[in-house]
């Protein structure tokens, strides 16, 4: 029997983070692995979770808290339904655990951060297709986090720009 594993996933309710989560349940997750959603919030949100967890992101929420909308108000989320959806159809079908951890700040750090608090044996992010000009001004969080997390990191690209 294969060990069960604890897969971060970075959502930022973008369409490539939603590929990324669609990729992970559908090629990665195995049954009974523990998936965790990893939110990073901007540093300048101002919500009720962010003055109780600023330091050290919110506590790991089950799926069924994380579903309701007065956690997605206390949080200042997205509810979004695909995304929902996805988690719902992974963790009947798989029997996969899913817990939601929130943070505020720079995604890159956050993420690398989560990486090693969370124990994560891997990570799946998505992959915002900057240009060069753009990455080189902004930097890009994917090339950031493969460089630097401790775990190994997948980053799912979305469909190429016409």
């Amino acid at each position: 029997m294969v060990k069960a594993r604890t897969v971060g996933i970075g959502m930022d309710y973008s369409a490539t983070s939603k590929l990324a989560l669609k990729w992970a349940a559908d090629n990665l997750i195995n049954d009974g692995d523990r998936i965790i959603l990893i939110i990073v919030q901007s540093p300048d949100s101002d919500h009720a979770g962010k003055l109780l967890f600023e330091d050290t992101g919110s506590p790991l929420v089950p799926l069924e808290e994380f579903r309701e909308i007065n956690f997605s108000t206390q949080y200042g989320l997205t509810n979004d339904p695909q995304v929902l959806d996805i988690l719902d159809t992974v963790a009947r079908t798989k029997g996969a655990k899913v817990v939601a951890k929130v943070y505020w700040g720079d995604p890159r750090e956050k993420l690398c951060d989560a990486v090693a608090e969370l124990k994560l044996d891997s990570l799946v992010i998505g992959s915002r297709g900057l240009g060069v000009l753009k990455r080189v001004l902004l930097g890009s969080v994917s090339n950031y986090v493969v460089t630097n997390a401790s775990c190994p990191v997948t980053v799912v690209k979305g469909p190429p720009k016409p």
